[in-house]
């Protein structure tokens, strides 16, 4: 059997190979989580997680494989579904929802399942932040057909799959007094602190909220009422790397110790302000896990017991710490994820940066960026960066003003590099930045589209940067308001601390 990457991170799926004895080695990684856990939140053995998870349909190669993606091929192996009963991993959606390939009706079911078991949830989930707030969404559009069936003990018609339907007559039983509380909590316009709200007994969030999923932060505070967020480990489709000793610590403070039985680890020194040149007759330097330093950045570099050979994941890290005499790693960024016009490039933690920056000025007006993505468009001369924003507008009364939006435009530009800075200001060969903001649910249907062309919607990232015609004739056609910078930002020759 082959897996195949999530086709997230550099926008194009690959096959890996995959041997049966991974999953028992993945699988002694999961163990540990919980028992890490449970040294900072107490009496999580006393209900339930709801925990969003998904499988996608399977695929062949060629030659007659099954290529899965490395989640879906978990979550569909005995290992999961007759895993042994463990007080700490009791999940509120049952095998059926989790397995079943229509990411509707199973996430229609697990959220039915969740709002049923509602006050036994403690803790509320999903691989990536995304996807958590995917499922909130969700429910803003389904509450009232979920309402319904737990009002009538009856489950909608439009879940048609068979185990799911015989699973949820057991389970579903008329109760009107929970679906008028759910019909009470979700008709309101206001969805501040939803999730504590519904599930009041939920200790922290558990999902991934470093690297680009770092923007989400805001929101995620916004649903539930700032609760804790829980990054329990750090891995990729290619192999698992290790997990985080200190889960609730804050997320711009999270590092992942390597555990070095999950394949060998080797480390490829990097530096944006010298990166290497190198020819095919003169391989990287590589340094062994052993011999890192506290403070240096690292291209990552696997060796695996499945068969891949010194493979570049493409993950910067940088070492934060030791753990007794264990590297602790923060994840910086995913390489080359960047915007480029002239000679400048610009990286997602940049990109990332600027967003942060810029949406200081919304706040006066209880606004937040929820989504964005960019590209770089060389059309126009000079050329430009094109920024999409989606909104919360929390006073539609009270809107951000145009002039607003527009140094929102400037403010990002002020974050950007030195380079970029320059090829504005004295080379003229950048253009204004320009954001563009389209219509709420923009990136629901982004996302939708990349489903329906074959990504994981378990392990599905919004991307940061864009140039697929579909995606751009899909963006551009909600916008509802074009920003330019009104000014060049700020720079001189001098190298700016």
């Amino acid at each position: 059997m082959k897996t195949s990457s999530s086709g997230t991170s550099a926008g194009e799926r690959k096959l890996m190979p995959f041997i049966h004895e991974e999953l028992d080695r993945r699988q002694l990684l999961y163990s540990l989580l919980m028992p890490v856990m449970n040294q900072y939140v107490p009496d999580l053995d006393k209900g339930k997680a709801l925990h969003f998870l998904f499988v996608k349909a399977e695929t062949k190669t060629p030659g007659g494989l099954v290529a899965r993606p490395v989640l879906t091929s978990y979550y569909k192996r005995e290992h999961f579904k007759n895993r042994l009963f463990d007080p700490y991993n009791l999940y509120t959606s049952p095998n059926e929802a989790i397995l079943c390939p229509d990411s509707f009706q199973s996430m229609y079911t697990q959220m039915l399942c969740g709002l049923i078991m509602r006050h036994q949830v403690l803790r509320v989930g999903a691989v990536f932040a995304s996807g958590l707030l995917r499922a909130i969404h969700f429910l803003q559009l389904n509450w009232q057909q979920l309402s319904h069936d737990i009002s009538t003990g009856t489950l909608s018609p439009k879940i048609t799959d068979p185990s799911i339907r015989e699973c949820m007559a057991k389970l579903l039983k008329p109760d009107p007094e929970l679906a008028e509380f759910i019909t009470m909590e979700c008709s309101s316009e206001d969805w501040e602190r939803i999730i504590t709200r519904i599930w009041p007994n939920t200790k922290y969030l558990d999902v991934i909220v470093t690297g680009a999923m770092a923007q989400y932060i805001p929101t995620l505070d916004y649903y539930s009422g700032g609760l804790p967020k829980a990054c329990t480990m750090y891995g990729s489709s290619e192999c698992y790397f290790g997990l985080n000793l200190r889960p609730i610590s804050d997320p711009s403070d999270v590092s992942y110790t390597i555990m070095p039985n999950m394949g060998y680890f080797e480390f490829i020194p990097h530096d944006d302000s010298s990166p290497l040149t190198l020819s095919r007759d003169s391989p990287p330097p590589l340094v062994d896990l052993a011999d890192v330093k506290v403070g240096k950045y690292y291209e990552l570099v696997i060796t695996t017991y499945c068969g891949l050979n010194r493979y570049r994941v493409g993950d910067i890290l940088q070492v934060t710490r030791f753990h007794n005499t264990a590297p602790e790693f923060r994840f910086v960024r995913r390489k080359n994820v960047l915007l480029s016009i002239d000679s400048d490039k610009t990286d997602e933690s940049e990109l990332q940066r600027g967003i942060e920056n810029a949406s200081v000025l919304l706040k006066e007006f209880n606004t937040t960026v929820v989504e964005y993505t960019s590209y770089a468009d060389t059309k126009s001369i000079p050329g430009h960066y094109v920024i999409y924003w989606e909104l919360i507008i929390k006073n539609a009364s009270r809107p951000p003003t145009n002039e607003v939006l527009n140094q929102c435009c400037l403010a990002m530009e002020e974050s950007l590099n030195s380079v970029y800075r320059q090829g504005r200001v004295a080379d003229n060969s950048i253009g204004p930045l320009e954001i563009r903001v389209v219509k709420n649910g923009t990136f629901e249907e982004l996302m939708d589209y990349a489903i329906s062309r074959g990504a994981s919607i378990n392990q599905y990232k919004v991307p940061r940067c864009v140039s697929f015609t579909p995606i751009m004739k899909l963006l551009d056609s909600r916008v509802v308001s074009v920003h330019f910078s009104p000014a060049a930002p700020h720079w001189t020759p001098e190298r700016r601390r």
